[in-house]
């Protein structure tokens, strides 16, 4: 039974420490709207997210008034459209794109990812077309997210697929220049993506997953960074144990909303993705956790360990709170979208380097880093070729979302506004990549690929 105390520290939560439910995400399969005519399978699209998911804005408005909840977002996730496309690979794909865009302004909804292609092993049909068209696509939406899948622990790294997407996020970023390269924050590469992750840009729908489920994605790095100040831990060891105890109390939040969500909609329950998300506003970061465990600025030596027990004990937390934990679940760390982070790039004391070490023990990778506008796209391709290596070795999801900032420079800011934020235009390492990313081929997977 809920004591007084735990119902109070819960709306403390909520009230001055930014706990929210950052979204909703309904996934729906979109296997059984294919059709050699384009007109007629965009057609079933529509017809199909609208039916699915007319009520879950209302239902996600609903829940957040009765409990008190913030729930931020309200997102649909579909099948990789390079699936849905492959039989139609001749026409102009873009029209997938703008059909996911309507069916996002009809239902209100924030977000719809499943832009997406699946080519960590080589390109299915429609593959080349999807990703070809991502540019076009996301310069003339609002809403659609894209994703495209480049490598596994399993499969290895898809060279060819590396090479283009540099290209792709560069062409991406010069379409939208205008709006502050908003494309490029829309895109996500990776290796070893999850099936069932409710957050963008990267969800999309399994085609191991129900025709429709509900994942909710929690969020908590203020109360997290409350909680750490708040405590007189003697040594890390107690840190660790106080931090689970707090990722249990925001994820049993996250499992309430889920089932209510479920109920209501008379959907099945997905997962909780547990994962600590940090927001723009002022007492909302990850860095500030970090920074809480004793060190001066995050991204000084001692940073990675950290974020490494951060990370492990939201998951040790929060699996104990959901009956089914999924996505990403863990910390992380998108720069524009950080006070700490930007202020600690800002101070000099985190750069595109430690970064990247920080990604082999946080939930995702480089997340929202803005660049220089005038990087080459086989430049773009060696930071996504690096960061996929770290996730094939070490089996765990990392992805790239960078934004090239066209016309500026290192030390000029990119603001973007909302849950995006800002960021300093960081500076990128020496030298030239080209030649490496030009030999193409598949960069075979790790001896620990073959588990049978």
């Amino acid at each position: 039974m809920l004591e007084t105390k735990d119902i109070l520290e819960t709306i403390n939560m909520i009230d001055n420490e930014h706990l929210d439910v950052r979204t909703i995400t309904m996934g729906i399969s979109l296997i059984d709207c294919i059709d050699s005519e384009i007109d007629r399978a965009c057609d079933k699209i529509y017809d199909k997210i609208c039916l699915y998911a007319k009520d879950l804005v209302r239902t996600g408005e609903d829940i957040s008034r009765e409990y008190g909840i913030p729930i931020i977002n309200k997102r649909i996730a579909v099948t990789p459209i390079a699936m849905i496309a492959g039989v139609c690979q001749t026409q102009k794909i873009l029209k997938f794109a703008k059909a996911l865009d309507r069916a996002a302004d009809t239902l209100g909804v924030n977000f719809i990812g499943g832009y997406s292609a699946l080519v960590e092993k080589g390109f299915a049909a429609g593959d080349y077309a999807l990703i070809e068209s991502i540019p076009e696509a996301l310069s003339v939406t609002e809403r659609v997210c894209s994703s495209v899948n480049i490598g596994s622990t399993k499969a290895g790294i898809n060279m060819d697929a590396v090479k283009m997407m540099g290209q792709t996020v560069v062409d991406t970023a010069k379409l939208t220049a205008d709006n502050n390269c908003i494309g490029a924050a829309k895109l996500v590469t990776f290796c070893n993506a999850v099936q069932d992750n409710p957050f963008m840009a990267g969800a999309f729908h399994g085609v191991g997953e129900a025709d429709c489920v509900i994942n909710v994605g929690v969020s908590g790095p203020g109360v997290v960074r409350a909680a750490v100040e708040k405590a007189d831990c003697q040594n890390i060891t107690e840190v660790a144990d106080l931090v689970k105890k707090t990722a249990f109390k925001i994820t049993r939040m996250g499992q309430l909303v889920a089932k209510q969500a479920s109920e209501r909609l008379s959907v099945p329950f997905g997962i909780v993705d547990l994962s600590l998300a940090p927001t723009p506003a002022v007492g909302d970061s990850v860095a500030h956790i970090l920074e809480e465990m004793g060190l001066e600025i995050c991204g000084c030596h001692g940073t990675t360990a950290a974020l490494a027990l951060l990370n492990d004990a939201v998951k040790k937390g929060g699996v104990m709170a959901s009956s089914h934990v999924g996505g990403l679940s863990g910390a992380f760390i998108p720069v524009s979208e950080d006070q700490g982070m930007i202020h600690a790039v800002k101070e000099g004391a985190l750069d595109i380097t430690k970064l990247e070490a920080m990604t082999a023990v946080c939930s995702v990778g480089l997340d929202m880093l803005v660049i220089p506008g005038d990087v080459t796209p086989e430049t773009v391709s060696a930071i996504i070729a690096d960061e996929a290596a770290i996730g094939m070795v070490n089996s765990k999801t990392t992805a790239v979302r960078v934004i090239p900032a066209i016309g500026r420079k290192a030390g000029d800011e990119l603001n973007f506004g909302g849950l995006l934020g800002a960021g300093p235009v960081m500076p990128l390492r020496k030298g030239d990549p080209s030649g490496f990313i030009h030999l193409g081929g598949r960069l075979p997977a790790p001896l620990q690929s073959l588990k049978n």
